[in-house]
């Protein structure tokens, strides 16, 4: 199965319901919710560009409809993106199997979760699958508690064992969620049933003595699954300590500005007394009031907070209007009922 032809495809994984991030994903799937700015997607499909990636594939399911208005065929992008929908749950493995029908290209491919900011330099991996000659490649980090991921045992690069979500993990690195996979891989994955990669491929190809490589990497990492975590990556985005092509991008393009560690919309309003901070987003054509503080939240286009409000840990949904003197901390303001 080992191959060293160049990697220039890729498969994001974007067919999740994001439960834990509701009600923020009511009307919205995960992936497209903004981070830095952007829909959280944008990020993964900028870094995929930067290392030489030419085509990708969205394996999409819930509010699907939602991806291809934005993203369209690529080409604004700098890379050709196509759609994988599927009609029902297949699992990691299914939907990567459906979705690799839609690829052009016949090397390797790039699988990136759906729900991973990232910094880790996707083009070393790259590396590392070629010269290792491996059948798969796994982006690895270690985490303070390694319960809730799957985990992997190494020798040297050499993946030993995968053990997906255990209650006394035999190590603290885990699984991060970008996976280079060689394309016989991918050919041997059965297409007419749900199949976990986690659960079911790489355990499978470990038994049958197949080359699975680990990339451990101690670079930015997190996984975007929870409200506070959207938070916190808008915050580390601002700050520098996340790194994302996709929002050096935005801001070069000058639509936004940095200012009291905060991403504030050039046609936003601001009162001069106002006060936006920690890590904040303000969107395009939003106003915060006199006297108002916005901290550690996320203000949506055409949102409007009133005069001496105090918003603290927050979501407020497009154009919705926050009453002058509201106080809030950890609310979700204006998102309705799923469909």
């Amino acid at each position: 199965m080992n191959t060293q032809k160049q990697v220039t495809s890729a498969i994001l994984l974007v067919g999740g319901f994001g439960t834990r991030l509701a009600p923020l994903t009511s009307q919205t799937p995960k992936p497209m919710l903004s981070v830095g700015g952007v829909p959280f997607t944008e990020h993964q499909i900028v870094k995929a560009r930067a290392a030489g990636v030419e085509e990708i594939v969205l394996a999409t399911s819930y509010l699907a409809e939602v991806f291809e208005p934005y993203f369209g065929n690529g080409e604004r992008f700098g890379i050709r993106i196509s759609y994988a929908v599927e009609e029902q749950a297949l699992g990691t493995g299914g939907a990567i199997a459906n979705a690799a029908k839609e690829l052009r290209g016949s090397g390797p491919v790039i699988i990136f979760n759906g729900d991973v900011l990232s910094s880790h330099d996707l083009t070393s991996q790259m590396d590392l699958h070629r010269a290792q000659r491996a059948d798969v490649t796994l982006h690895l980090t270690r985490v303070p508690d390694a319960r809730a991921f799957g985990v992997v045992e190494l020798d040297g690069t050499d993946v030993l064992t995968f053990n997906e979500k255990m209650e006394n993990p035999p190590t603290n690195i885990i699984n991060a969620g970008c996976y280079i996979f060689d394309r016989a891989v991918i050919d041997a994955i059965p297409d007419d049933r749900v199949v976990s990669v986690e659960r079911e491929t790489f355990p499978s190809l470990l038994a049958a003595g197949s080359k699975l490589v680990g990339y451990l990497d101690s670079s930015y990492w997190l996984d975007i699954g929870t409200p506070a975590a959207l938070l916190k990556a808008n915050a580390d985005l601002i700050c520098g300590v996340a790194r994302s092509t996709a929002f050096d991008e935005l801001l070069s393009r000058g639509e936004f500005e940095i200012a009291s560690n905060s991403l504030i919309s050039r046609s936003a309003s601001l009162d001069p007394s106002s006060i936006i901070e920690n890590g904040s987003v303000v969107g395009a054509g939003s106003s915060i009031g006199e006297g108002s503080r916005v901290s550690a939240s996320f203000i949506s286009p055409g949102a409007k907070v009133g005069a001496k409000s105090a918003l603290f840990d927050s979501f407020v949904a497009p154009d919705t209007s926050i009453p002058g003197g509201f106080i809030a901390t950890g609310q979700f303001f204006g998102y309705s009922e799923k469909k």
